[in-house]
């Protein structure tokens, strides 16, 4: 099969290159890539307008099975993904059974192969059941195809536990993804602050999220290894992963398009649909993920999808689950709230949402658009304006912030190994 994208602005982060260009694939490959090619491709796609870039990746999201397959499934969860532009994901851990051995690990692979719509790499949970104790056999895990490590929602407090999970993994050149929340500090439904008190709901200490934060921090300077950070979201957080790089510590991390779009005055309009963990922030807080995206302290954005049940969601914002879904309006929010304003640039995007995650994740073929490179591209019309919708979803939930929100940027095509999975009609 030969594909041929013409006359697109191609942005690629690693070679710098924006300019319009035509891209030739075959065989699942970029195989040329200039101006004005001529080819008699099977299929030509003319991106006049759009805007091309290295097929977008999500380091952390959810997908719900086994086990809660009435929030979402393996293939309705890679269906909104494509949708949004992701061609590589990573779902998180917290399924039923948790995948802390091969035959779980391989049930989603085998799953999503038969889907086959785009990359799905999970990750394996640090300790078995994700109760944080026993250690899972890390090298076991591996070989049967996980991405890396984490226990999510469920962070391993014991500082013993993490410090040698985190020395084992980095030995086998993977590294552990930390859900920073201090549990003893933790509780609540929403950030402290005077919303909490408005509604009369506890408030989450935003404590919870910095002093893990900075324990990982604290293990991965004193051994020298690795650590990467789930979505950040306060200005301290951010504060200290700068400070720790400057001083040359390999400490990563991630944050979310909704703690740079929204503050936690989005609760009172959207109630339990702005309801996630970490929760939404101060003005401070955003201002500060803002200038973390800039200036290359935050590695990646990743969208934290999170899909629940209408019905659990309807259960008030003491009682509702956390979370939201996010593949769909990720690029949108991301082009609206920092791209259109400009706190960032399309580069910098590339670099958050594809280069790096690459980069950090070993995909050694992903992340930028390079003759020899598997063709997984995302095709988007920059300048679309609308207002979305509930029924735009794809996901099965359609817990979301964005519905009614005007949105700029909307995602065309997007492209795995070559084929065409997901073109907007």
């Amino acid at each position: 099969m030969t594909l041929l994208l013409k006359n697109g602005t191609v942005l690629d982060y690693a070679s710098k290159l924006n300019d319009k260009m035509d891209i030739l694939i075959e065989n699942g490959k970029i195989v040329k890539l200039g101006k004005e090619l001529k080819d008699n491709a099977e299929k030509v796609i003319d991106c006049t307008g759009l805007y091309i870039m290295p097929g977008m990746i999500d380091m952390h999201c959810h997908l719900r099975e086994p086990g809660f397959e009435h929030k979402e499934t393996i293939e309705t969860g890679a269906k909104s993904a494509v949708k949004g532009g992701f061609t590589t994901i990573c779902p998180m851990p917290n399924t039923n059974p948790v995948p802390d051995n091969p035959e779980t690990i391989k049930y989603i692979l085998d799953k999503a192969k038969s889907v086959n719509l785009c990359n799905i790499l999970p990750y394996s949970s640090i300790t078995k059941g994700e109760k944080g104790e026993e250690l899972v056999n890390f090298k076991e895990m591996l070989d049967a195809g996980c991405v890396a490590f984490s226990d999510d929602g469920c962070p391993v407090s014991n500082a013993k536990t993490i410090r040698e999970a985190m020395l084992e993994i980095n030995k086998l050149g993977s590294f552990t993804s930390e859900h920073c929340e201090e549990k003893s500090v933790s509780a609540g439904a929403i950030n402290a602050g005077k919303v909490a008190d408005q509604l009369g709901v506890i408030g989450v200490l935003p404590e919870a999220e910095e002093i893990m934060a900075a324990r990982d921090i604290v293990i991965a300077e004193t051994n020298k290894i690795h650590a990467h950070i789930c979505h950040i979201s306060t200005e301290t957080s951010v504060n200290m992963i700068r400070d720790a790089k400057k001083r040359g510590v390999n400490v990563s991390c991630e944050t979310c398009p909704h703690y740079y779009s929204f503050t936690v005055e989005e609760v009172l309009k959207s109630g339990v649909n702005a309801k996630m963990n970490p929760p939404l922030r101060e003005e401070k807080d955003k201002l500060a993920i803002i200038k973390g995206l800039k200036d290359g302290t935050i590695d990646a954005i990743i969208t934290d999808h999170a899909p629940h049940a209408e019905e659990e969601k309807a259960k008030g914002l003491a009682s509702a689950p956390n979370g939201i879904i996010g593949f769909e309006t990720a690029l949108p929010a991301t082009i609206t709230n920092v791209v259109a304003p400009g706190y960032i640039d399309y580069m910098d995007m590339v670099r958050l949402m594809s280069y790096r995650p690459a980069e950090l994740l070993g995909l050694k073929d992903k992340g930028q658009i390079k003759e020899g490179f598997t063709a997984d591209l995302t095709v988007f019309d920059p300048n679309k304006e609308y207002t979305y919708t509930k029924e735009m979803i794809v996901s099965k939930s359609k817990n979301s912030p964005w519905i009614g929100k005007k949105l700029k940027g909307e995602v065309e095509y997007t492209i795995v190994s070559g084929n065409v999975v997901y073109e907007n009609k």
